[in-house]
This record gives C-alpha cells, structure tokens and sequence, in this order.
C-alpha cells in the first residue's frame, strides 16, 4: 500500500490529518505491541497513540517504534514533563495528554514533541492558544457536549482544529468528521480489548480499514 511520506519535522496538524482516526490503545503485554501495530498499519492506519496508562505502556511504545517502521508511535495520557520526556526517550513522534498545562506544553516544545493536549472548556482552549497551540484534542467529547459543543466553538474558535475523543464511535464518528473545525477524531474501537488479547489481528486490521475510509469535511 502506497503511503504519503511524512514531513521531517513532525507537527500537530501532521498527525491529524494522516488518518480520520487516531487509535486510542491501551496495552498490558509488550508482546502484542508490534503485531498489533502492524495491523493498524496495514488497515491504513499509522499514528498509533499508545496510552500511558499501563506499567508496560513504555515498553510497547519503544518496541513498535524499533520493530514497525511505518507506524508513529505516539503517546497518550501525558500529564507531566516527566511524561512528555520519558515517552520521547521510548521513542514516541508525538505526545497527547487529557488537559492541558503551561509546564507540560513547554516541555513538549523543549524537547520537539509535538502535543495534541486535551480541552473541554473555552478557558482551556484560550490557555493553549495563549502557548501557540492551534490544534486540540476536545475531550472527553461526549461527556464535554459533542458536535453541539464544537458547532457553537467554530464561531469565537474557527481557527482550531480539533480531534475529538471520548466517546466517539463507529456510530457517531462521521457526525464529528463532519464538522469543518474536526481533523480527525480519537478512538478505542479499532483495538477492543478481547480482539487484543485473543490476538485477533485481523480483526483489528479489518477494524483499521474501515476506519480509514471515513470521510471528513
């Protein structure tokens, strides 16, 4: 399959507009990392967001981004600069954390990691926008208000460009890819949890594919 090539220097935007959708993974055996990432990449799919919410998530993020060359190994769930530098150090392109702070957003650009920090309010949005940060992962989405939320941020916010994440699913994700101000969305639906651990990587191939032919706006 023939894949765009990516820019030298990674930035935000480069990782939202690769795919309509950005996997989100959580893995609990370093064993399932590089074929899982593997799937992903032949259903279309390469900028893998590998949450830090496992005692192993480091480990799985330094072997897809040694063993799977065509993947991005990107990490999520970064709360700290520790975060953001133990996640470069394992070799993740690209950083993704549920909220934001000023320390955290200066960490990442210290150590050129592009970030996709969480917001869910106004104030949030105009505290990344204050550190030059223009595109956002809206989290949780559902829970923060959905494609009403994001309809009504598009008049005061129009010049960003979010990934929705939380609650978004193979039912509701067109409806955020829809939007003009959505780039792309986050989800864990392309790697269920039984798919994993039965190491059922066609399925999540299969799952991948599909995903990678959601339209957007």
């Amino acid at each position: 399959m023939a894949v765009k090539p990516l820019p030298t220097v990674l930035r935000a935007i480069d990782v939202m507009l690769d795919a309509p959708v950005i996997p989100v993974i959580v893995l609990h055996d370093v064993a399932h990392a590089v074929p899982l990432a593997r799937a992903l990449v032949a259903g279309g799919i390469r900028m893998l967001e590998v949450t830090l919410r496992t005692p192993q998530a480091l480990a799985c993020i330094e072997a897809i981004a040694r063993e799977v060359p065509d993947a991005v190994a990107g990490a999520g769930t970064l709360r700290s600069a520790a975060d953001a530098q133990a996640a470069l150090n394992a070799g993740a392109r690209f950083g993704v954390s549920p909220g934001y702070t000023a320390a955290l957003g200066q960490a990442c650009r210290d150590l050129k990691l592009p970030l996709l920090p969480g917001v869910a309010t106004g104030s949030e949005i105009m505290a990344a926008m204050e550190d030059g940060l223009s595109e956002l992962k809206f989290f949780p989405a559902l829970q923060a208000g959905g494609t009403a939320m994001l309809k009504a941020w598009h008049g005061p916010f129009g010049d960003i460009r979010f990934c929705p994440t939380g609650g978004v699913s193979p039912g509701n994700a067109a409806d955020f890819l829809a939007l003009p101000n959505v780039a792309c969305v986050g989800g864990s639906w392309l790697t269920p949890a039984d798919a994993v651990a039965a190491g059922d990587w066609a399925r999540i191939e299969a799952l991948a594919r599909e995903a990678s032919q959601l339209k957007r706006a």
